[in-house]
């Protein structure tokens, strides 16, 4: 019975490596295909997200792949040359794999500290491996207790709910304080970049879904648009779509503000009094800021952020040793139902295996002593399950004692050479 994971991550890979390694939906399920043909009886999960590709393995029959041929599997399907993986993958097993997934899964392991997007990611990757034939009984085990530990993670700890990124502490922090919901909100983007895509992303997660992309190139507007479901302007159209926004999010890279107050006047006087919130994220700030001071105008620049990212990161890392207090349990309770599960049959063959040979000596002996009374017998009988009890402690007792540490896989060889046991 083995469990390992094999992969890269933000931790120890540049994002040009990971990029190399990455799968979309359609290749993780070719992969998974590919995985059964080469490594037949080997369960198989296959996470890949922007910061970690991981491929989970379980097997309790067939023969473990190596981290070479893991490795070369990878290679093959991205054509790439394995020798320059090997180097640069980190490998696994047994309770130290179970540990890291769940630790990953409770997003203890994201570059971005108690985000919440990994554990569906992992469940994601998770669901599409059953769905396609890759899990069995060991993975669909150490997958559900991940999920359990990330949840415990979630409802026991205030890690979650400490936001340090500028665009999560931007809508969870700042916008909520001003909308209620946000499925009923005009977003406005000005600018296409890092930043304003991952602001846009929290956003749709609120339920935002009235989107404009406003971008000097009209070009680079439209592809935004395309990917976020809205619509995009003409740079010289920013006036009328600043005039119908709820939401402003802004991150150009312009050297001097792109709406000054008097820009801002006569767009002000086109909204009625309609609360606009305003997320300056560009540096230098797009906004003049004295148009922060206008009525029922809300705006932030990228230090008001700045400022509770690194409070909430303070609060967070006090919830750091609670969470992997949690990891660590989890992973405890794990193993030790997996110990269990791989030295239960052993003992239960042990036992069956010497209470044949009890009966038989029994019967023999009742029959050559036939005057013997009931109340004899029983104290012969319980005589005889005293002394296969007291003959097979030693091995039962080791048997557990070792299971406490992981499996005990050369000890259970050991024990099934030594009394002929089937497997």
């Amino acid at each position: 019975m083995q469990i390992q994971v094999v992969g890269c991550s933000h931790h120890n890979s540049t994002l040009d490596f990971r990029e190399k390694l990455a799968f979309s939906s359609g290749q993780v399920r070719e992969a998974l295909d590919a995985w059964r043909r080469i490594f037949p009886g080997v369960e198989a999960v296959l996470v890949s997200t922007c910061n970690r590709v991981e491929i989970y393995s379980a097997t309790e029959n067939a023969e473990e792949p190596t981290l070479e041929q893991i490795a070369g599997f990878l290679a093959r399907f991205h054509r790439l040359e394995s020798e320059c993986l090997l180097g640069r993958l980190y490998y696994h097993r047994d309770e130290t794999a179970v540990r890291h997934l769940f630790t990953v899964a409770a997003s203890l392991d994201s570059m971005v500290l108690g985000e919440p997007q990994i554990l569906a990611q992992v469940k994601d990757a998770y669901e599409l491996a059953t769905a396609q034939d890759g899990t069995g009984p060991l993975l669909h085990a150490v997958f559900q207790a991940a999920i359990r530990a990330a949840r415990r993670v979630a409802n026991e700890t205030a890690l979650h709910q400490r936001r340090v990124s500028v665009p999560s502490v931007a809508v969870a922090d700042f916008a909520r304080q001003i909308f209620e919901r946000f499925d009923d909100k005009h977003v406005v983007v000005i600018g296409a970049g890092e930043m304003a895509q991952e602001t846009l992303r929290y956003l749709r997660d609120e339920g935002a879904h009235q989107i404009t992309i406003v971008n000097r190139s009209y070009d680079r507007a439209c592809e935004a648009a395309e990917q976020w479901q809205g619509r995009a302007v003409a740079w010289d159209q920013l006036a009328e779509a600043l005039a119908t926004s709820d939401i402003v999010v802004s991150t150009t890279g312009a050297i001097e503000p792109i709406v000054a107050l008097a820009d801002f006047g006569r767009i002000e006087r086109a909204r009625f009094g309609r609360p606009m919130f305003i997320l300056d994220l560009a540096v230098p700030r797009d906004f003049d800021p004295a148009i922060g001071a206008r009525p029922d105008v809300y705006l932030y620049s990228i230090d008001d952020l700045q400022e509770t990212c690194l409070r909430n990161k303070k609060e967070r890392d006090r919830e750091l040793p609670a969470a992997r207090r949690i990891i660590e349990r989890e992973t405890a309770r794990f193993m030790g139902e997996i110990s269990h599960r791989a030295v239960g049959p052993v003992i239960q063959q042990l036992r069956d295996g010497w209470q044949k040979p009890k009966e038989e000596e029994l019967e023999r002996l009742l029959r050559k002593l036939p005057d013997l009374d009931d109340r004899a017998k029983v104290e012969i009988r319980q005589s005889f399950d005293r002394l296969v009890n007291k003959l097979l402690h030693p091995p039962l007792a080791s048997l557990r004692d070792e299971s406490r540490k992981g499996v005990p896989r050369t000890l259970l060889n050991a024990l099934a050479r030594l009394f002929q046991l089937k497997d």
